[in-house]
């Protein structure tokens, strides 16, 4: 058992970490970080590690960006804080939410500022409840997720999550949220099941839950192009042109979870064109500022927007918003960060290095245990398998994937186990070498997990 230096036993007895076993962690302390340059960090010992996650899905230009910390300065030094709260504005939040439009895949007519994707999440949800009063359909209120979604933790949010330790004994989902089948052939398709009957199949399953709820009770569907946190998984060719089909019909609406595909990661501004989506609203966060500030949005379409102009002339108020909704600091770190974006043509970076990155990852098809690769952009999920040939997990108490994380920041690279899914967002400035030694890190630490499952020293199924 290692011994904690005072730092980690600090933490350890002052924080409560997210996403962790607080049990297991006070016996490990945490890695602390200290600085960051480019696409490394630093611990306090001076290891230097690869962020394969780029943070959590989000530092997409990297540490120590000069332009990104001056934009903060110069807002912090000018104006560090008012609010938009009773008509009241700022210049950072009108010129960011300018741009936003100007950028989005569909018509746009507002946007609402909040700090995280998880509060844009909650926000989605309680606009569409106050439109559908508002036009007269106040039983239309049902939103439909997936298994294996990813919203956010909120409450709202974290009920359109579809993984069950967010909903475990917090009392989720809560009521008027539902959950279709996962879009991910690999583990879900039929034997001999080919990815468009797949997706035709679960454009049907959508379809009959509709009707089944009532096409009357069902506002909308909420789906990420990529699903992130869940796996990375990209839905099979006609997935969403089916579905589309199914809400149109149904006059039910799609809302674009845009958090972490947004602004490049799969090499357009948004991930939705790129997978066939047309969004009636979108989410969005993090990479907005490449993470250097919190801030996260709603954009509204035209007719939502009449509805709460309507709902605002009854009641007197539009009754919702957060202290930092459109916080200057933020809007301003974010106004830059839309400026490098198209100034060093990170998306065209993303284009030409993506096929580089797809296909160092595709050698590892052959790994003994890998089972399947998969991704988009600079997004991709490595999916490990007790069997390759019948796709066999391990059990989860066996903590396979948690165990590759571990050899891999061992090797020097931090990157995110999800289950048995090993998770790679690296930051979009990352070059081809740095894409090579990222995956040199990431061959050697499953080799080092391999020969771990070959000595027997998986924890046994209960």
């Amino acid at each position: 058992m290692p011994t904690l230096t005072n730092l980690q036993a600090r933490d350890v007895e002052t924080l409560v970490h997210p996403y962790t076993n607080l049990a297991a962690f006070r016996e490990t302390g945490p890695l602390i970080i200290e600085r960051g340059k480019g696409v490394r960090v630093y611990d306090v010992e001076g290891r230097d590690y690869i962020e394969g996650l780029a943070g959590l899905w989000c530092t997409a230009l990297g540490w120590g960006n000069d332009e990104l910390v001056e934009a903060a300065r110069v807002q912090m030094e000018k104006l560090p804080f008012t609010h938009l709260f009773a008509g009241k504005s700022h210049d950072p939040a009108i010129e960011l939410a300018d741009r936003l439009k100007d950028l989005a895949p569909v018509p746009i007519s507002k946007v609402f500022f909040c700090s995280s994707g998880s509060e844009a999440n909650d926000t989605q949800v309680k606009l569409l409840w106050y439109y559908n009063n508002a036009v007269g359909r106040p039983n239309k209120k049902k939103i439909i997720s997936r298994l294996k979604a990813y919203h956010g933790v909120t409450i709202a949010a974290a009920s359109l999550t579809g993984l069950p330790n967010n909903h475990i004994d917090f009392d989720l989902p809560i009521a008027n949220i539902l959950h279709v089948s996962c879009p991910h052939h690999y583990r879900f398709g039929l034997t001999g099941e080919s990815e468009e009957d797949f997706a035709t199949r679960l454009a049907a399953e959508l379809d009959e839950m509709i009707q089944k709820q009532g096409p009357d009770t069902v506002a909308a569907f909420i789906a990420e192009p990529v699903m992130g946190a869940g796996g990375v998984i990209v839905p099979p060719a006609t997935y969403y042109e089916k579905v589309q089909a199914v809400l149109a019909k149904h006059d039910v609406l799609l809302i674009a979870d845009e958090v972490i595909c947004g602004f490049g990661r799969l090499g357009s501004m948004f991930g939705s064109p790129v997978m066939g989506m047309t969004p009636d609203t979108i989410s969005i966060a993090k990479a907005i500022t490449s993470a250097y500030q919190p801030l996260g949005a709603v954009m509204v379409s035209e007719s939502l927007y009449q509805a709460m102009l309507d709902e605002s002339r009854k009641i007197g108020t539009f009754a919702h918003g957060f202290t930092y909704s459109g916080h200057p600091v933020a809007a301003a770190v974010a106004v830059k960060t839309l400026e490098i974006y198209e100034r060093d043509d990170i998306i065209g970076r993303v284009q030409r290095l993506a096929p580089h990155f797809m296909k160092r990852l595709d050698a590892l098809r052959d790994h003994p245990l890998v089972g399947e690769v998969r991704g988009r952009g600079l997004i991709a999920g490595i999916e490990l398998v007790a069997d390759k040939t019948s796709r066999r997990a391990f059990q989860p108490q066996q903590m396979v994937g948690a165990e590759a994380a571990a050899a891999a920041q061992r090797e020097g690279l931090i990157l995110r186990n999800l289950a048995d899914t090993i998770a790679l967002c690296p930051p979009l400035i990352i070059t081809e070498a740095e894409v090579d030694e990222m995956i040199d890190k990431l061959t050697r630490a499953l080799d080092r997990t391999e020969a771990w499952v070959s000595a027997g020293r998986l924890r046994a199924p209960s």
